[in-house]
């Protein structure tokens, strides 16, 4: 079976088990599987050779992320949008209240004791998942021109950006609490500098493409981001026009060089994952949607490394 046809397989397959499509009144959505999900089903449809199922499925998918994941929980003394804007205008900016992680216990509530490991289940909000998600968006915009996947994207990253930001713009918390109010894991994850700045500027430089308002404009939380990095990233080692050191490039390229080493392992894995008959072992099962959507993502990734 080619790589595409695979793809297209596991695809079709989490759509039905996820409530996509037949539609569920109860979808199992989850923010990061998602997002990339939304670029899988675009990828599938630049290879459709008649019609625009693909495409379809891609739409219905945003809109049920949003119209789940950008309100509270059922189960939730709250309704509504995040946001608490009004139903009408929640369904037009439905990003601007952020999206929840789609965890399956509601989130640690402010008297409640952080438990480490149950942590992991419980909702709120995650920076890196949000990111993911505005890349989404992005991808959503390049394939079809709608302008309001790019506003969307947009106003998600600054509606979120000063919440998860603080300490004057230097740091930022792991994870939030739902509403965006308080965080729920304070540590700063290693990355969320560096994917606030590479997201950013993806989205400025189609924000310019699409002549958003100025309103839209993302140059302060780049700025911010670009801070960040410079002193958790490399910290000294960044010269005074926010270059770093040949040296540290040249350590940078060492690591490519090993990564590459690993290029035969990862084909071996695909490999493996591939058979049907080992995707019934438990570590595949346990969390069968993100493993069926990243799989399908190294199998087709055209249009999720499309920036």
């Amino acid at each position: 079976m080619s790589k595409i046809k695979a793809a297209e397989q596991l695809m079709r397959a989490f759509v039905s088990r996820t409530g996509l499509e037949p539609a569920s009144s109860t979808p199992r959505r989850y923010l990061w599987t998602d997002a990339f999900a939304v670029c899988n089903l675009l990828t599938l449809h630049h290879h459709e050779r008649d019609g625009n199922e693909y495409i379809g499925l891609a739409r219905k998918l945003v809109d049920q992320v949003h119209h789940t994941l950008g309100r509270h929980r059922p189960d939730d003394a709250l309704e509504g949008w995040l946001s608490g804007l009004s139903e009408e205008e929640g369904a037009a900016h439905p990003t601007k209240g952020g999206l929840r992680i789609g965890k399956s216990l509601p989130e640690r509530q402010p008297d409640e004791s952080p438990d480490q490991d149950l942590e992991w289940d419980q909702d709120g909000q995650y920076f890196h998942y949000l990111t993911k998600w505005m890349h989404a968006l992005a991808a959503m915009y390049r394939e079809t021109r709608e302008v309001r996947h790019l506003t969307w994207a947009i106003e998600l990253a600054k509606a979120v950006h000063p919440r998860f930001t603080h300490s004057g713009g230097t740091r930022m918390y792991w994870k939030m609490s739902v509403d965006l109010s308080r965080p729920l894991v304070s540590s700063m994850g290693q990355h969320d500098a560096l994917d606030a700045l590479v997201t950013y500027s993806a989205l400025r430089v189609a924000a310019h493409e699409a002549a958003l308002t100025p309103d839209l404009d993302l140059n302060a939380e780049i700025a911010d981001a670009a801070r960040m990095c410079s002193r958790g990233l490399v910290g000294e080692q960044v010269d005074g026009n926010g270059q770093t050191r040949f040296k540290k490039r040249e350590h940078m390229l060492r690591e490519v060089e090993k990564l590459r080493q690993h290029e035969a392992l990862a084909d071996r894995i695909e490999e493996f994952w591939m058979e049907e008959d080992n995707r019934n072992a438990k570590s595949w099962m346990g969390h069968e949607d993100i493993n069926a959507v990243m799989l399908a993502t190294t199998l087709s990734p055209d249009a999720f490394l499309e920036i």
